[in-house]
């Protein structure tokens, strides 16, 4: 069982950070943590048995691992809100698979070694050992919910495909987001790229009727997304001639 832990903080502003023998017993313990005071364990995801015992830190310095889900070979999936005050467009939120032991930098750095400049020359130990994530979105797009389309209504070309929510900027001078997002695979495997699927939620750059939060898949493979500027869930179905037996 995969528990994802956000951060309580922006980018660890304020905090009482860990220093001399408390640091290096924590670095000795954690080589990849990112934790400290209310911070402990953490911007991390989580890994217990069903009970809800034996816990262990699986993956850390993802900010908010919002989405989550498992995907066929069992490989675990975070959609990841990233951290404000850096600008219009830093850094990207981020779709990527977490693997144990992996590090993805929060707060010191972000998208591998890019040092976040409230924590310069904090951690350089560390700078080499930032995960990438595989799919980059806009910044302050407010990445949410997530799920790996497992319908059969679609066409063939979706299945496997993930479908996220985008819940939209406000840390930005202009609007971005608002929509749900199909990121494209292949082989099981991320290319990169995503495409809008579902948008319109967006009025001008003052005023919004929809923020998408959530994403589900029906009984029938249609697409259930949820949104929080109205309360309403939408039904997406394909109306298109019916995907071929496999």
């Amino acid at each position: 069982m995969y528990v994802s832990v956000g951060s309580r903080s922006n980018d660890a502003e304020g905090m009482s950070r860990l220093s001399g023998a408390s640091l290096q017993s924590f670095i000795a313990d954690h080589p990849r943590g990112a934790a400290w005071g209310n911070e402990a364990e953490r911007a991390d995801v989580l890994a217990l048995d069903p009970q809800g015992k034996d816990k262990k830190i699986f993956a850390t310095g993802i900010r908010n691992c919002v989405g989550m889900a498992i995907a066929p070979d069992g490989t675990l999936w975070c959609s990841t809100n990233e951290r404000d005050d850096l600008g219009n467009d830093l850094p990207p939120d981020y779709i990527t698979r977490v693997r144990e032991g992996s590090f993805f930098g929060w707060p010191w750095y972000y998208i591998g070694g890019n040092e976040d400049p409230h924590h310069s020359g904090e951690r350089p130990d560390l700078k080499d050992k930032v995960a990438l994530p595989d799919i980059l979105i806009e910044a302050h797009s407010a990445s949410l919910g997530m799920m790996i389309y497992d319908g059969s209504q679609f066409p063939p070309a979706y299945r496997g495909d993930i479908f996220a929510a985008e819940h939209g900027s406000w840390n930005r001078s202009k609007r971005t987001s608002y929509k749900v997002i199909r990121v494209i695979m292949r082989d099981g495997a991320p290319t990169g790229e995503y495409e809008d699927f579902a948008t319109g939620f967006v009025i001008n750059d003052s005023a919004v009727w929809g923020r998408p939060v959530g994403v589900a898949v029906d009984r029938d493979g249609a697409l259930l997304i949820s949104e929080n500027g109205t309360g309403t869930i939408w039904r997406v179905s394909y109306a298109g001639p019916p995907a071929p037996m496999q």
